[in-house]
């Protein structure tokens, strides 16, 4: 969840001099723009892959194991990381070239650590799951000792409550699991942010030249509905039947910063879709430095236009600190390696797995589309508003394969419908562009394929699931750890969700 913080109070000076290095930070950023300060300026973007993937952990009944210090020191292995959950760890991916076969032995690097680290957590009698939403995560499990130990995550429940002065709530109206059923309601509050924590993404990164950094965010935003209704797979929270990708509306209530008073004021949230198509990356940045207060207010003493000034690359600790505190489902990234700067969009709308093999599928699928748009003579995003947009994301995270999204020059249309007959072409050639192998294309944007042919996602297999176990006289209770325990099996099987049997 970002940069390590210390336990601490902030003063009012801490918040006026955070507020300040911030303004400074943008502006450096706007000099770098117009000077072409940073490493990638006036070169295409590097086709360099990385991904975060975050993980849950459940014991041998499928409960959530409150054991991610424990796992950790049994995987010994620094690409694994806490999170903010003690059910969750998070696994980095390092960046490496997006061409050639390249990218299918990036899956067999990544099924192999997982299997490794599943062999050491299985040893101290807990086990890993790649879910978007671990189904049998209760409300119990949202006490605030539940809160992993590192003082950042501490620190940050702290401020929102601070910053909200009430209880988050949790207001979601699912979606019926039969046809003509009735839909579920979960209306809860909580005392700590441990819900956000039930949302475990996958979050992918593409570094950019800054000229480019607008229209691949641009395209990425585009099609944030799509990827989410072709990929969900987080169904179910505390008991109840809730979106196809519940993931979406929960952290954005759990992050919520605001009282009801300043929602109806109109107080931007701090998880953000965004309100327009922006022309640069300094868009964003004096977004988040206009709108949205600190919640981690730490500072340096280090003047980010003095480091320019004397000729070297600011690292902009606090612009950073600050931007990982709002919480874009796409995120514009600064990043300073061995003192040169670079920018990355990073893609937070999908839910971790259910397979390596889906995970690399929804991967190819979101870089392929978007270099294709961003190719295109006429960008996607000329021709479509916004709110359309930001629409269809709240359908296809709700609605999943259901969901009835708006398309220039289509109109409405359902998701697989869309991929099946203008997403997939415009993938493949996104992705030899980017110099990808014929194998690593057929093999997973044939996975897309077979997952809309079917309109079988994680989400809607977990649906069929429970649904054929309530019929055969389980409880929910008892539908929900069978349905796991058998989602566990198939996951370390490694078949696509769309093959799975019900």
């Amino acid at each position: 969840m970002g940069t390590d913080v210390s336990q601490q109070q902030f003063s009012g000076d801490d918040r006026v001099r955070f507020r300040s290095q911030v303004s400074r930070g943008t502006e450096a950023i706007a000099r770098m723009l117009a000077e072409g300060l940073f490493t990638d300026h006036g070169r295409p973007p590097e086709p360099l892959l990385g991904m975060e993937v975050e993980l849950n952990l459940i014991d041998d009944d499928a409960d959530p194991a409150m054991a991610n210090a424990t796992v950790l020191d049994a995987i010994a292995d620094p690409d694994f990381q806490t999170e903010l959950g003690q059910f969750n760890i998070e696994i980095n991916v390092s960046p490496r070239p997006f061409v050639g076969g390249d990218t299918v032995s990036l899956e067999q690097s990544l099924r192999s650590s997982l299997n490794r680290a599943e062999s050491r957590a299985a040893s101290t009698g807990n086990h890993l799951v790649m879910v978007g939403m671990l189904p049998t995560l209760r409300h119990e499990h949202f006490a605030h000792q539940w809160i992993s130990t590192n003082p950042r995550y501490s620190l940050l429940d702290e401020q929102i409550f601070a910053a909200r002065g009430e209880a988050l709530e949790l207001d979601i109206t699912g979606v019926p699991l039969a046809t003509g059923g009735s839909a579920d309601l979960l209306k809860t509050t909580s005392e700590s942010i441990l819900p956000e924590a039930a949302c475990t993404s996958l979050q992918l990164h593409l570094r950019v030249a800054p000229e480019d950094f607008a229209a691949h965010w641009n395209a990425a935003q585009a099609i944030s509905g799509v990827q989410v209704a072709i990929a969900g797979n987080s169904p179910f929270l505390d008991g109840k039947a809730l979106w196809h990708e519940t993931r979406i509306p929960v952290f954005e209530q759990a992050t919520d910063t605001r009282p009801l008073e300043l929602k109806n004021q109109g107080v931007r949230p701090r998880v953000w879709f965004g309100e327009r198509w922006i022309n640069t990356i300094f868009d964003l940045f004096e977004e988040n430095t206009r709108y949205f207060p600190a919640l981690l207010p730490v500072s340096s003493d280090v003047d980010p236009l003095a480091e320019l000034e004397a000729g070297r690359i600011p690292e902009l600790d606090e612009l950073r600190l600050h931007n990982g505190t709002v919480y874009r489902w796409n995120r514009p990234v600064y990043d300073v390696i061995d003192g040169q700067a670079h920018l990355r969009v990073e893609n937070r709308v999908l839910p971790a797995g259910p397979t390596v093999v889906d995970i690399m599928a929804n991967s190819a699928f979101y870089y392929g589309v978007v270099r294709g748009f961003v190719e295109s003579d006429l960008p996607l995003w000329s021709q479509m508003s916004f709110d359309a947009a930001e629409e269809n994301l709240a359908a296809g995270a709700r609605w999943g394969f259901g969901a009835q999204m708006y398309w220039p020059n289509i109109g409405w249309v359902r998701p697989d419908e869309l991929v099946l007959r203008r997403l997939l072409p415009l993938a493949e050639r996104g992705l030899t562009a980017f110099g990808v192998s014929e194998q690593a294309k057929g093999r997973y944007l044939g996975v897309i394929e077979g997952r809309c042919a079917t309109r079988q996602s994680g989400s809607v297999w977990q649906r069929k699931a429970v649904a054929a176990r309530e019929r055969a006289g389980e409880t929910r209770e008892q539908a929900l750890r069978g349905m796991v325990k058998d989602y566990v099996t198939l996951m370390h099987e490694g078949e696509p969700v769309h093959a799975w049997p019900v």
